[in-house]
């Protein structure tokens, strides 16, 4: 797919790092297969992944984390 940010690129598989933060918790997934622009790096994760992702957030906000740092496995 061409990227949508860059408009020049062609997307690739690869691995990526989310940081997603709310309030005072941040949130650090390593590791994310995504679809990743070859041209500026830009990356689109697919619906499963998004889900999964926002669900480990949502449970670092729960338990009242600072920083959570995780490694992705599907």
């Amino acid at each position: 797919m061409t990227c949508v940010i860059c408009k020049l690129g062609e997307t690739v598989p690869g691995l990526v790092t989310v940081t997603l933060q709310r309030g005072e918790t941040t949130v650090i997934v390593k590791g994310v297969p995504a679809d990743v622009c070859a041209n500026c790096g830009e990356y689109y994760l697919d619906a499963a992944t998004t889900e999964d992702i926002l669900a480990r957030a949502e449970a670092a906000v729960g338990h009242g984390a600072e920083v959570e740092i995780l490694r992705y496995a599907a």
